[in-house]
């Protein structure tokens, strides 16, 4: 359970398409004035170095965050246009960088802190005993540590308590390691209990796409809970690569319940260019579906 570092992975292509999904959902919900709790369940340490550590022995991020900018780079000086959400996601990951030099990852945690309104609530769970206490001293150092609560607890069970927030609007980030094959189950029943208690919140799960039968059905099987509260969904998945095996990943999804209208259209005009940017060897696809439930 505690071998998962999200070091190992910080500036991926899971993680582009994590945090560019993330960042519209927040900039949507915040254009009500009314309070925005948010909820990280597997916060990590929340920030990352790419140039030491754990980042530097996977080098995930030469395949993601390296490969997008040098491709926007490209795109610019040959005056091609680049979707407004790419650029956006972009502002965030260079606001923790300076001097234009890709030294730094911000996680879900960074990037939804930076996103706080004085109004706005974020909550940060975290069990890694050494991933905790850096998480507690990153946080510690932002201006918007006051507006944060971190808890060394597990969030699946945890979840239910906080929900619904006082202010009946919040989102939910789901995205735990399942390096363990019991994350699936535990998440559909976190999903289950959230829904019954606040069944307007929008919840957003990652999910790594790999040749285990858990991660196969885990889509079919959140439309079904999607269904049975009558929500809407949105769901996407992004592929980099489609080589034999899994010696690394090669691709992940987000399942979105309760997705904003405009989600749809933002990534529509993302992904193509996702795919050219981080595709390898032809191997770039993507997927997107939607369904409006009718209450």
């Amino acid at each position: 359970m505690f071998s998962y570092r999200h070091a190992f992975h910080a500036g991926s292509h899971a993680d582009i398409l994590k945090h560019l999904t993330l960042i519209h959902l927040v900039q949507y919900l915040q254009e009500k004035p009314g309070a925005l709790t948010m909820v990280d369940t597997h916060a990590g340490a929340g920030i990352y170095s790419l140039q030491d550590g754990f980042s530097t022995i996977s080098k995930e991020a030469d395949g993601g965050i390296f490969r997008l900018t040098q491709y926007v780079e490209t795109c610019r000086r040959a005056n091609t246009p680049i979707p407004e959400s790419i650029l956006e996601y972009l502002k965030f990951i260079n606001a923790e960088n300076v001097d234009g030099q890709l030294t730094t990852y911000p996680g879900s945690p960074f990037i939804l802190a930076r996103l706080l309104r004085p109004q706005d609530r974020l909550k940060l769970f975290e069990l890694h005993p050494k991933e905790i206490d850096i998480l507690r001293h990153n946080i510690g150092e932002l201006k918007q540590s006051k507006q944060i609560d971190i808890y060394a607890e597990d969030s699946f069970s945890r979840l239910k308590g906080l929900l619904p927030p006082p202010s009946r609007r919040g989102l939910v980030l789901i995205d735990p390691s399942y390096e363990d094959k019991q994350d699936y189950r535990y998440l559909e029943g976190a999903m289950e209990e959230a829904l019954q208690r606040f069944a307007t919140g929008c919840y957003a799960i990652w999910y790594p796409v790999i040749s285990r039968r858990e991660s196969i059905a885990l889509p079919d099987r959140l439309k079904k809970i999607a269904a049975t509260h009558k929500r809407s969904w949105l769901h996407t998945e992004l592929r980099v690569e489609n080589a034999p095996g899994e010696r690394r990943l090669q691709s992940s999804g987000m399942f979105i319940i309760n997705p904003p209208w405009t989600l749809e259209k933002h990534l529509a005009q993302a992904l193509p260019t996702l795919t050219k940017a981080l595709g390898i060897n032809g191997g770039g696809q993507f997927l997107l579906k939607s369904f409006e439930a009718k209450n």
